[in-house]
């Protein structure tokens, strides 16, 4: 009887431990504004009908804007983390440095900031990989790379590889400027982020 009851309790404990509401705020770019998108079907809003679908209790902030930049970010996330008091930020940045040609170390600073800034705040942190092509020159592309899995690290960040895993070498996910993924490309952005985001979710 008494095995019958524990296990009842560490049900309960399992339970809790998604019922506890939490509020996610996703700071991104374009990638994730729903830039060229129709209104509700950009990977961001894909993730709050799944929150729905699997009965997760959270709330979700996207303070995405098209055209970020990681000093943008940074600028704007103190008074984002002071309004929302989220206890998951998915920082979704980096990408319009590269394009833009600015210093690695510039970029790096920037994401220590804004990991820094969310850990000041008791927030779990899920960074963003992002990788650009080869032609900015090999040795710029493999640095930039690595500017998220060494500051995820350092900061004890969960990481998400690629961001366009599964979505960069195939043409028809691209809208026409071919920068941007399209609607079919949104549930593979969702899925490349779900694994590392859903633990936190878990996380009381």
């Amino acid at each position: 009887m008494w095995r019958v009851a524990i296990g009842m309790v560490l049900l309960l404990i399992a339970a809790s431990a998604y019922s506890a509401p939490k509020t996610v705020l996703v700071l991104g770019d374009s990638l994730s504004a729903e830039y060229g998108l129709t209104r509700g079907s950009g990977w961001v809003a894909l993730l709050q009908q799944r929150l729905q679908q699997q009965k997760i209790d959270a709330t979700l902030v996207n303070a995405s804007i098209s055209g970020e930049t990681t000093i943008g970010g940074k600028t704007r996330l103190p008074a984002l983390l002071s309004k929302h008091n989220p206890d998951i930020v998915v920082i979704e940045l980096g990408a319009n440095d590269a394009l833009r040609g600015l210093q690695l170390s510039a970029t790096r600073a920037n994401l220590d900031a804004l990991l820094s800034m969310s850990k000041a705040a008791k927030a779990k942190v899920v960074l963003v990989g992002m990788q650009i092509p080869p032609n900015y020159g090999a040795d710029y592309a493999n640095q930039f790379s690595q500017l998220f899995s060494t500051a995820a690290k350092q900061y004890k960040a969960a990481l998400v590889p690629f961001f366009m895993q599964g979505i960069a070498d195939q043409p028809a996910m691209f809208q026409a400027d071919r920068m941007h993924p399209n609607e079919q490309a949104q549930p593979q952005l969702l899925d490349n982020v779900w694994p590392h985001l859903k633990p936190l979710l878990s996380v009381r």
